[in-house]
């Protein structure tokens, strides 16, 4: 409904697969503009009093487009009411006022999470993602009716941090100013608070699991994120393959599938068409599809396109939005290079899905990668990735190797150095195998396609997870203050 990362996918699709599972799961978000307009079925449910809301706030409630998921939205139009991007304004900066627009969020949802007569329904468990939701934890830690919760880190960098003016115009208790609460040095951090009070908190894959309990990765939280133990762990994230899946994808030109691979070449030149790039079965195309930023590994594919671009049947297609700077260096090579670079400066789902089915590889060099979903619709698009060796992308391909070739395991190609060279060097692996041994390639990606990372396997650990939390919620007893304060 609001999509500017790989959350978007998993807050519709987790839902989605725990409700077949035969939960009942509900998704709450704030009102976003994008968000009201796509809501089926909107009705009022109730006025909501915020503490420290200058205007009223209210619940709607709906159901999802896509899926038969309850939705309920926190109604603020000061707060939320916003085209574009959610966090950042039309510059790129975050709104001045995040803090404010969040903290009431988490208030909004800590209210619904404790029941309201409006709703008549209350959760057992309740799963906050990211540092949006950081707080709800921490403000619900002395209620003696709330539910056990669950905490998801999306991306470690991204944290919710603010000074210490901020918190005490937010009129916060002053007691989660402390190094058990939500201070971390001498500023105030969202996502603390999620980790710090909710009975269980994961990442988005196993390796970034192990990744952010290290001072490289960390953010800073590495040593609480090691002091939680086994309160922490990771699961990887699914894709939902009724959306992503090529054999009944209504973006793409051609259908195909594992047995009719061939046909998947029918995208590529129909792509080739809508970008304006010569159409040719043996030209190596290149996709990337993402943020146009340093984590996203942008650079480096920026620092060896005039290296690549010397072969004149290698081609790259790239859509994103990000830096600035990234993104008008990338129109320009596109300009200089019209019969090979293909630039989109926009996000648009149909064509992430044309170019995941036309492209013949996938660049995916991110500096670190939490779970990362690209490559997962990759694999499934028989389009291999050639990705960094790190988070979940470690968790999701198998690197071509003589040994994985030689079995059949291989599935994509990986480096180990976030260099240039490296990229490089990966990416003329992949154009020989392309070009020398097209049998091979064709089992590379059909292998890839063969792979299952649906979202029930995941759905099914989050349960577990969720039964963690409710008998570690009913252990702590109905007045749990800070039960998971540090010392």
């Amino acid at each position: 409904m609001v999509k500017t990362g790989g959350l978007a996918d998993v807050a519709a699709s987790l839902p989605a697969a725990l409700r077949e599972l035969g939960q009942d799961a509900r998704l709450i978000l704030p009102a976003y503009p994008g968000a009201s307009r796509q809501l089926r079925e909107p009705k009022v449910l109730c006025d909501i009093k915020i503490a420290g809301a200058r205007t009223p706030t209210r619940i709607l409630e709906g159901r999802h487009p896509d899926h038969a998921i309850p939705v309920y939205l926190v109604d603020a139009p000061e707060h939320f009411g916003r085209e574009g991007n959610p966090y950042t304004d039309l510059s790129g900066r975050d709104w001045g006022d995040n803090a404010e627009r969040f903290l009431l969020f988490c208030r909004a949802i800590a209210l619904v999470a404790q029941g309201l007569p409006a709703i008549g329904w209350r959760p057992d468990v309740l799963h906050g993602n990211d540092w949006q939701t950081g707080l709800t934890p921490a403000l619900m830690r002395d209620q003696p009716e709330r539910p056990a919760t669950v905490f998801t880190i999306h991306n470690l960098a991204y944290q919710g941090l603010f000074d210490r003016a901020t918190f005490e115009r937010l009129g916060l208790p002053t007691t989660l100013w402390s190094l058990s609460g939500i201070e971390f040095h001498q500023r105030m951090s969202f996502i603390k608070g999620g980790i710090v009070f909710s009975e269980r908190v994961n990442t988005v894959s196993p390796s970034y699991a192990m990744e952010v309990r290290t001072a490289r990765f960390g953010c800073g939280l590495d040593g609480l994120l090691r002091q939680i133990g086994e309160r922490f762990s990771g699961i990887l994230n699914g894709i939902d393959y009724r959306v992503w899946d090529p054999a009944s994808d209504p973006h793409i030109l051609q259908p195909y599938d594992r047995d009719r691979f061939g046909l998947k070449v029918e995208n590529k030149l129909e792509l080739q068409r809508e970008v304006g790039l010569p159409r040719s079965e043996d030209t190596f195309l290149l996709g990337y599809i993402g943020r146009l930023v340093e984590q996203k590994g942008v650079d480096l594919i920026l620092a060896i396109l005039s290296r690549l671009l010397e072969d004149p049947r290698v081609q790259v297609v790239m859509q994103g939005t990000g830096d600035r700077v990234t993104e008008q260096a990338l129109v320009e090579i596109a300009a200089a290079h019209p019969r090979q670079v293909g630039v989109f400066v926009e996000y648009d789902e149909a064509r992430a899905h044309r170019i995941e089915a036309g492209a013949d590889a996938f660049l995916m060099p991110s500096r670190f990668e939490p779970c990362g979903l690209n490559q997962i619709y990759s694999l499934r698009y028989g389009t291999p990735p050639i990705a960094h060796r790190t988070g979940g992308l470690i968790d999701t391909i198998v690197n071509v190797t003589p040994e994985t070739l030689g079995d059949g395991s291989a599935t994509g190609f990986l480096f180990d150095e976030s260099r240039p060279d490296a990229l490089l060097a990966t990416i003329w692996q992949a154009l020989e195998l392309f070009r020398t041994d097209p049998a091979r390639w064709r089992q590379l990606a059909i292998t890839g396609m063969d792979q299952d990372f649906s979202w029930e396997a995941s759905a099914q650990r989050y349960l577990q997870l969720y039964e963690e939390a409710i008998g570690e919620r009913a252990a702590a007893g109905p007045l749990a203050a800070a039960h998971h304060a540090l010392p």
